[in-house]
């Protein structure tokens, strides 16, 4: 038998457990109903103060607006007072909604976003459009945008914000980075900075710098670094897919509303890069360009305007800070060409095609001469004009293109010697021999002494080509048309 005293203690030892055990079980209930209420609270909290003004527009405080495009556009197509939407890339953010107001009549909210691709313009447009309050959509259609989105880049699409349903806002109510934007805002204020003002929102125009010499400089690193990109080129099936279930289905899902779209005015040295790089992508894009367009023209609530082909922007580089993107005076006069419904870039069935046309014209032609000027050189055979992958014109009087493509279109036979890096071009028993980086050539025998030496760019040996056929027995005439053009006229003796 145990002694009464172990009996007592083992006693004990299951009553204070018991004790332990229910203070425990007291305590762990009284930690869940304090989070519980915590996370009511929180909830109540991002309720009240709506930092992306999600459930209402901001009344008591001024509106602190995030520059996250993907978050804080939900809160605005629900909350702000607008008839008309600005929808697209970073080409639609330097648009300043006063002057869309100008320009089309009504009131505007800018909900463009950056780097987004055609299924995201769906979601915020969509959002808007529900909301019954949206009379005309001003659409900037970026061929890009209509391709498989590199969404791991991007970030994740907060697809809770675009949706009704209220048990998944739970995302929103606990979202650190939502504070972390409203916060920054105050002290933003705190420290004498202008509250953010929605005509300006998203706007970038005066936070970067245009001009010239940074256009030139992404022009020479495009011409390398896309040289692999259409390796990735999705097949028109797709794009055309994309097309109908992300834009077209919201023209014809919304009769009443009015759809204006335009084709954004790049640089024409971005077009020159995708025709050099990227051939399939060009194409594409221009092949794209006319079926969206005949594919609207069978709607009756659209407009289409392109600019693509606007020389006196896209050949003007200190409107662009890239290869894309210009200032906001661009999407001032954008505007008020569409207000005016301007017929230099309104797109009809008689005319989608020529917009086409001037478009390939002109990238055929462009050329940066040696002071980063943009100019038209055109080169034409026996009266027909010829087209080179690249060219470089290095004075008023020459231009350079490549070697095996100037022989083919010149009729010569040519063979290269990759040592001494010297090639050599026959045709009807004249025979040319021209050397990488020397102005001495050799035509029938005899020196000759060329303004201008063939170079090596970007891995092609790139020769004069007026040089190179007076020396095969053409006569070359040169014209200057006015200051922009110079033609190369290329005939048999």
């Amino acid at each position: 038998m145990q002694a009464p005293s172990s009996v007592t203690g083992a006693l004990r030892k299951r009553h204070t457990s018991r004790i332990t055990a229910r203070a425990g079980k007291r305590m762990l209930a009284a930690f869940a109903a304090f989070a519980v209420l915590l996370a009511i609270l929180v909830a109540l909290l991002t309720s009240l103060l709506d930092p992306l003004q999600f459930y209402h527009k901001a009344t008591w405080y001024s509106p602190v607006f995030s520059t996250e495009q993907r978050y804080q556009n939900p809160g605005l197509a629900r909350n702000y007072d607008y008839d008309t939407i600005i929808i697209g890339t970073s080409m639609t953010e330097n648009f300043v909604p006063t002057e869309v107001d100008q320009a089309l009549g009504g009131k505007t909210l800018k909900l463009s976003i950056r780097g987004s691709t055609a299924d995201e313009h769906f979601k915020i447009a969509k959002l808007a459009l529900e909301t019954g309050k949206v009379k005309k959509v001003l659409w900037g259609l970026d061929y890009f945008s209509l391709k498989t989105g590199d969404q791991e880049a991007a970030g994740p699409f907060p697809d809770y914000l675009y949706d009704h349903k209220l048990w998944n806002d739970y995302k929103y109510w606990f979202n650190y980075s939502v504070y972390e934007q409203f916060f920054k805002g105050i002290v933003r204020e705190l420290k004498g900075t202008a509250p953010q003002n929605i005509n300006y929102l998203y706007n970038w125009s005066h936070q970067v710098t245009f001009g010239k010499k940074y256009v030139i400089n992404a022009y020479k690193k495009a011409k390398v670094e896309e040289a692999y990109f259409g390796l990735n080129e999705e097949p028109l099936d797709v794009i055309k897919q994309n097309f109908d279930d992300h834009i077209l289905s919201l023209v014809r899902g919304y009769p009443k509303v009015e759809f204006i779209f335009y084709y954004p005015p790049y640089s024409i040295l971005r077009q020159s890069v995708w025709k050099d790089t990227n051939a399939l992508r060009y194409d594409n894009q221009l092949e794209m360009k006319t079926w969206m367009f005949q594919q609207f023209d069978q709607q009756p609530n659209t407009r289409v305007y392109d600019f693509q082909a606007e020389s006196e922007w896209t050949y003007n580089l200190d409107l662009y800070k890239d290869l894309s993107h210009h200032n906001q005076n661009v999407n001032t006069w954008i505007a008020e060409a569409i207000g005016k419904d301007d017929s230099n870039y309104r797109m009809t069935a008689q005319n989608a095609e020529s917009f086409v046309q001037k478009l390939k014209q002109q990238v055929d032609s462009v050329v940066v001469d040696t002071d980063g000027n943009l100019k038209n050189a055109e080169v034409s055979l026996q009266g027909k004009p010829l087209s080179f992958s690249s060219k470089s014109l290095i004075s008023d009087k020459e231009l350079l293109v490549p070697a095996k493509e100037a022989a083919a279109a010149l009729g010569a036979a040519m063979t290269w010697d990759q040592a001494s890096k010297t090639l050599v071009m026959e045709r009807a028993g004249h025979t040319v021999t021209i050397t990488v980086g020397r102005k001495q050539a050799k035509a029938n025998g005899e020196t000759v002494e060329m303004p201008f030496a063939a170079e090596l760019t970007a891995g092609k040996t790139m020769l004069p080509i007026s040089q190179a056929a007076a020396m095969l027995g053409y006569d070359v005439a040169l014209k200057h048309e006015d200051g922009q053009s110079v033609h190369f006229t290329i005939s048999l003796k």
